[in-house]
């Protein structure tokens, strides 16, 4: 089956159990009402566009964003999920990149639409989605989608949280991601479960919108767990119907895992895998804490995991690394969209799908990421190009050449620290640098959020290059 028919299935079935509730705003929307307004915006769409075009969705995450994929689905258009977040700049990019012909920003009126040809559903092992990523360099690459891998990694995360239809979900992830969409879209419609969404996080709003739903399954980056656990309302809220946590998208601080554990009751879970690659290793429900909180989970049979040297590409799994981890399963994407340099760079010559991490495996199966081998930045669960941030701040006026790194952080994990060199006499202000971002389109994700004039040159290695190790240690002071 397909999502599109599952949720036709539980219209049928449970026709006013809730599918989809936005607590910010106390919107429910029923599995009934889920099938209708999907059919009526897909018999408008239809009536547009041809059979796998590709239709742009950028819409906050409510109960809409979802009706808009899975009208997609129905009227056999590809969707390409956009952020809510994403700058003027990355809108248009990922726009004329997929070829969509529209841009969903909203749900369109559905009082004139026809009857809807339910032979132009898209199957489950056709292209059904695109979404970004980011890249290294230059704006985001698109990643292609089938549904065939979703319910795949469905039958992972269900074998990991237990879960069944009795849960009641809430993921706080952006929809058109990864992450995101197998909490969201996924998961909780294969199994015919209620999904809670907020259109924007807030740590109080999500607090209490656990007590009032009864949530069991919770989604969430490890920021957006952390900030949870600042709030005095966690106090007040001893979520007591949570169990699961499902976490990742960046490194898991094990003292802050520990503490949520400690004072909600429920488990911290992650899955270790990328957008392209979905997943490689996974905690579940059985591993004890140790295996939990300090690593990134047994590796999966069925995705045959393999460690390559960085420089030779020697295959060095049965040393346990450290190596380039990668994977061959059910779980990976169709790799990027029109977009043959970028394929190169992510499969190895004889088929292997990259992450670009530095993994090591020990004699238990267990893996641990130990460093990374692209210039990222990861702050909040969001990759950022250090690159494509550099490229930007250099276009500000008098600033000679731009270093971004990281500088760590307690509630994000890492923040955006740049340093630009700059000619004499010149001076502008982080609010200036980031007015002038905003000027060119650039998204917020890209803002730094510390900034170090340096006059003349940056401080440079023995072969030249910027001596980013240096930065990085000064940016650990700010």
């Amino acid at each position: 089956m397909t999502l599109s028919a599952l949720v036709a299935a539980h219209a049928r079935s449970h026709p006013d159990g809730i599918a989809f509730a936005e607590a910010a705003h106390d919107v429910a929307l029923t599995w009934r009402e889920y099938d209708e307004r999907a059919s009526a915006v897909a018999a408008v769409l239809a009536e547009r566009y041809a059979r796998g075009e590709r239709v742009a969705i950028q819409m906050p995450d409510g109960p809409d964003v979802h009706v808009a994929m899975l009208a997609c689905e129905r009227a056999g258009l590809v969707g390409a999920g956009i952020g809510p977040r994403a700058g003027a700049r990355e809108v248009d990019h990922l726009v004329a990149k997929t070829g969509a012909r529209v841009l969903l920003t909203s749900l369109p009126d559905t009082t004139a639409g026809g009857a809807l040809d339910a032979t132009r559903s898209l199957a489950r092992d056709e292209l059904w989605f695109l979404n970004s990523t980011s890249g290294t360099t230059g704006l985001p690459k698109c990643v292609m989608h089938d549904q065939a891998r979703w319910f795949a990694f469905h039958e992972l995360a269900v074998a990991s949280g237990e879960l069944t239809a009795d849960d009641v979900f809430m993921s706080l992830l952006p929809a058109p991601f990864g992450f995101g969409l197998w909490t969201g879209h996924c998961t909780p419609t294969i199994l015919g479960a209620p999904c809670v969404l907020l259109e924007r996080f807030d740590p109080t709003a999500a607090i209490r919108a656990i007590e009032q739903y009864r949530v069991t399954v919770l989604a969430a980056v490890s920021t957006q767990f952390v900030m949870m656990l600042n709030a005095t309302e966690l106090a007040e809220h001893g979520l007591s119907t949570l169990r699961v946590l499902f976490t990742g998208g960046e490194m898991v601080p094990a003292d802050r895992a520990a503490e949520w554990e400690a004072r909600t009751g429920s488990l911290v879970l992650q899955f270790y895998g990328s957008n392209e690659t979905g997943a490689l290793s996974a905690t579940t429900t059985s591993d004890d804490e140790a295996v939990r909180l300090h690593s990134a989970g047994h590796v999966l049979a069925e995705m045959h995991v393999r460690l390559f040297d960085a420089d030779t590409e020697v295959d060095v799994t049965e040393s346990g690394g450290p190596g380039i981890s990668a994977c061959k399963g059910a779980v990976t994407c169709l790799g990027y969209y029109d977009d043959p340099a970028a394929n190169v760079q992510l499969y190895t010559d004889d088929g292997w799908m990259r992450t670009g991490d530095l993994c090591t495996i020990d004699e238990h199966g267990v893996l641990f990421v130990v460093g990374r081998t692209s210039d990222f930045i990861i702050r909040g669960g969001k990759n950022l190009s250090a690159a494509v941030i550099e490229q930007e701040c250099s276009t500000m006026p008098g600033v000679l050449l731009a270093a971004a790194v990281a500088t760590p952080d307690d509630v994000f994990g890492e923040r955006v620290c740049v340093f630009c060199a700059v000619a004499p006499s010149v001076s502008f202000t982080l609010d200036e640098l980031r007015a002038h971002l905003a000027a060119r389109g650039v998204g917020k994700e890209l803002w730094p959020e510390h900034l170090v004039l340096v006059e003349g040159d940056l401080p440079r290695s023995s072969g030249n290059k910027v001596a980013k190790a240096q930065l990085r240690a000064q940016a650990k002071t700010l």
